[in-house]
């Protein structure tokens, strides 16, 4: 059979790989492959060239993805506005020596007041203005007009 092919044959394997397996560390080395089986079908460039043009196209792909992968969005802020505690309401749930605590959704978490604003009864409702490492940071709810 010639190399070629079995380049091509190796890379498509590798594709369908990637499409089983999770991340894309499979799909550079698979285009890089079926791309070093077309260049021995068009130029017979010789094992070492094969290895050269494997590598050039493995560095070029890795590259490429490197540089429009995208950097810094939402999905990787952890406890950002945009991972949805922030605005949400919640009932202080106890005011004991421990901390605040507060019950958002069906979990209780412990909380922290903003600097000069007077600690909340239980039971007052309050909203979650920030994210501080595993506290929320919560402002009692100002009591809306009848």
């Amino acid at each position: 059979m010639d190399p070629g092919l079995i380049w091509i044959l190796v890379g498509l394997a590798l594709l369908a790989a990637e499409l089983l397996l999770p991340g894309v560390y499979l799909l550079w080395t698979g285009i890089a492959a079926i791309g070093t089986g077309l260049a021995l079908l068009l130029f017979a460039p010789g094992f070492a060239g094969a290895v050269l043009v494997f590598l050039v196209l493995l560095a070029a792909g890795i590259g490429l993805s490197l540089k429009v992968r995208p950097r810094g969005g939402p999905s990787h802020r952890v406890n950002a506005p945009e991972a949805g505690l922030a605005g949400r309401h919640a009932v202080v749930v106890s005011t004991e020596a421990g901390g605040l605590r507060v019950r958002l959704g069906d979990s209780d978490w412990p909380a922290r007041l903003p600097r000069g604003v007077e600690m909340p009864e239980p039971g007052t409702l309050v909203r979650v203005e920030a994210v501080d490492g595993t506290l929320l940071v919560v402002r009692p709810e100002a009591p809306r007009a009848a």
